[in-house]
């Protein structure tokens, strides 16, 4: 990472968003919604804190409402570019890299559970989801659907957090379990990387064979 960006990422804390947010407060839900849209296309944003903070500034409800449609247009817009660009010669051939493809063949086979899954957790490859599902060339609906419930339960999780940031800082007690949280959500969603990449498509291919030997035989 670049010194430019890394004074960058220095620059997103609490503090400055939540002043940026009460700056532009008069343009309504705007700031909110842009702030958490511009997370799929900037990875490095840290999701706790730019969603935490909108619950902190528009409050639980508004602030989730806002984080949720912000975050779920930007995953929209990444999945529909990726499947368009996915069309190019260039995307194609990367595509037939055997890790790729080891991918693309769980995806196809578990989308729907692949976005809603990974999509619950507040850490982890968002960026990485959305383009798989394009690539995989996944329906648009079922994405939607995937994407918008799995970040609702993530966003309304946070955003609880965020707007009842004085309880949680009188009661340190509480962080134990947002720890916890963090800490299992990174871990279940390197397992799940793990697992839809376990399988190369020669390997189904060749328990298919057996499969459909033994089904030869037994008949």
């Amino acid at each position: 990472m670049t010194t430019a960006a890394l004074d960058v990422m220095s620059y997103i804390t609490e503090e400055n968003i939540r002043f940026w947010l009460e700056k532009f407060r008069s343009l309504g839900p705007l700031p909110g919604i842009l702030l958490t849209f511009m997370k799929s296309f900037v990875p490095p944003l840290p999701t706790l804190l730019i969603v935490g903070v909108n619950g902190a500034v528009y409050g639980l409800w508004a602030g989730f409402l806002y984080s949720w449609i912000g975050m779920v247009l930007g995953c929209t817009v990444t999945f529909l570019l990726v499947r368009e660009i996915g069309k190019s010669a260039f995307v194609e051939k990367w595509a037939r890299k055997p890790r790729v493809q080891r991918s693309m063949v769980w995806i196809r086979r578990n989308a729907f559970s692949y976005v809603f899954l990974l999509s619950i957790f507040p850490v982890g490859p968002f960026v990485i989801i959305n383009i798989a599902a394009g690539i995989a060339r996944m329906r648009l609906l079922s994405f939607l659907l995937a994407v918008g419930l799995g970040k609702a339960i993530m966003i309304f999780s946070v955003t609880y957090i965020g707007s009842n940031v004085e309880q949680f800082l009188e009661h340190p007690v509480r962080w134990i379990g947002v720890i916890l949280f963090i800490a299992v959500s990174l871990w279940a969603s390197r397992k799940l990387e793990r697992h839809f990449t376990r399988f190369s498509p020669d390997q189904e291919e060749m328990q298919s064979i057996h499969q459909s030997s033994g089904n030869s035989i037994s008949s």
